[in-house]
This record gives C-alpha cells, structure tokens and sequence, in this order.
C-alpha cells in the first residue's frame, strides 16, 4: 500500500518513527511533499535516508507572495534529484487567500512550465478555485494528479482529461457523502489515496495527528464506497500510482 501525500517534515514525530509505523501497517511505500524551499530540502533528505520515500517538490500558493516563490531555480535544481517523482503540491488557494490571487496564478504557471520542461507530473491543490484551476490546467500536456480531491465540481473535467485523482482522509467525516459519490465514479485506473498528513486524520483517528499508517482507512472507506475489498483496491491503487509517478 502507498500513501501518495505525506508532509513528513511537517510531522511532529521524526520521519523514522512514522516510516517504522508505516510499515506495521503495510505502508510500504510513501511519496514526502514539499510545500516550500525548506520543506523541499527536508523531504529530499528524508528521502534519500529511506529507500521506500520518494519526494514531489514545489512551493504551494500559500508561498505566493514571499521569498520562495522567487526561488524557482532552487527547486528547479532540486528536482533533478533522482528522489523526486513530481512537481507540487502547487495550485489555487482562493479559501485561505494567504497570498494575492495574482501571484497564486503566476506561480501556478511556472511551475506547471517546469513540469512540462521536465517531462514530470504536476500534484495540484486547488480550493475555491476550481473553474480557474481547470483553465490554467488546459494546456498542460503532461499527467496531472489531483490531491486531496475536495470539489466535486470539478470531477467531470477531471474524469474527461484523464487526470488521476486522489483522496485523503476528508473522504471518511460522516458530512462526506459528495466525495464518496465522487469516489465511486472514478474510474479503476484513476484513482489514488493519501494521508496529507499531519492534517485530515481519517474519522477511526480523528483528533489525532495524521501519518501515513493512517492511510489504511481511507482505503478502507474508498474501498465501501467503490463495492469492492480494501486488499483489492489498495492494489489498483498501487499499480495507478506505479504508472501516474514512474515509480514502477
């Protein structure tokens, strides 16, 4: 089993611990996201530590508006590293608004031209932002895999373009019956599960800090929503995950 969305240097338990649990659990493979310069230089550390880690890297629309969204050749620089599977989590962000709507859009774009220039796949966190979202996405020629899916609204374009799309632990709050209506009409080779963790613990967990170990029950929950066993689905899901990020 894999967790495609871990913020593993956001955690407040070191990597080691949360990977050893990981494993317990039949975690074994996790995909560490930066979300920032920093968070970028630590997750590739972790990765490089651990031959089960791989990293997507990139600055999230929360950065917009400061020194790391000028940072780009860094990160460019970073993602030639054998670790790193695919650009992001970057995006839109028009719930937070922590950074001008604007600068969000600028750098959206760049990093998608630097996943076009490296043949790599874009991991797209949008909020209140979908139509937008879509539109930037049009011309990327590249794979797109839509994390921590939370707009339905958003589903049909994502099931026409053949974007993959991937669900965290939202998918199992009792208030989450849209998402598992969406869950349910991914198609088999589309679908993906995460943690994100330390946020979004899964409803068996919830009020504790999320981990990859964690993944099992939103599996579990995708696998109900679907009709079909967690053993089977968490198979699927390896094998969509195999393909979307080149792990195989």
């Amino acid at each position: 089993m894999i967790d495609t969305h871990a913020h593993l240097d956001a955690c407040e338990e070191p990597a080691d611990i949360l990977l050893d649990r990981a494993r317990a659990a039949s975690v074994t493979r996790v995909l560490a996201v930066g979300s920032g310069i920093d968070s970028c230089r630590a997750v590739l550390e972790i990765a490089r530590q651990h031959e089960d880690v791989a990293c997507v890297l990139g600055i999230h629309p929360h950065q917009a508006a400061g020194a790391d969204a000028k940072s780009l050749e860094e990160l460019e620089a970073m993602l030639g590293d054998r670790a790193v599977v695919a650009v992001g989590e970057t995006g839109l962000d028009f719930f937070r608004d922590y950074a001008p709507r604007d600068g969000q859009r600028t750098l959206f774009r760049q990093q998608l031209e630097l996943a076009a220039e490296l043949d790599l796949p874009v991991v797209v966190h949008t909020r209140n932002a979908s139509e937008e979202t879509a539109d930037l996405l049009r011309e990327f020629g590249g794979t797109v895999v839509m994390h921590c899916f939370s707009s339905p609204e958003l589903l049909p374009v994502a099931l026409e373009r053949g974007y993959y799309v991937s669900f965290a632990g939202n998918v199992t709050f009792p208030k989450a019956a849209p998402l598992r209506e969406a869950a349910a009409a991914v198609p088999a080779d589309r679908i993906l599960s995460e943690t994100d963790c330390p946020y979004l613990s899964p409803q068996p967990v919830r009020g504790r800090p999320n981990e990859p170990a964690n993944v099992v029950h939103t599996v579990a929950a995708l696998a109900a929503a679907r009709g079909v066993t967690s053993e089977l689905l968490a198979a699927q899901i390896d094998e969509n995950a195999d393909r979307a990020f080149g792990l195989a």
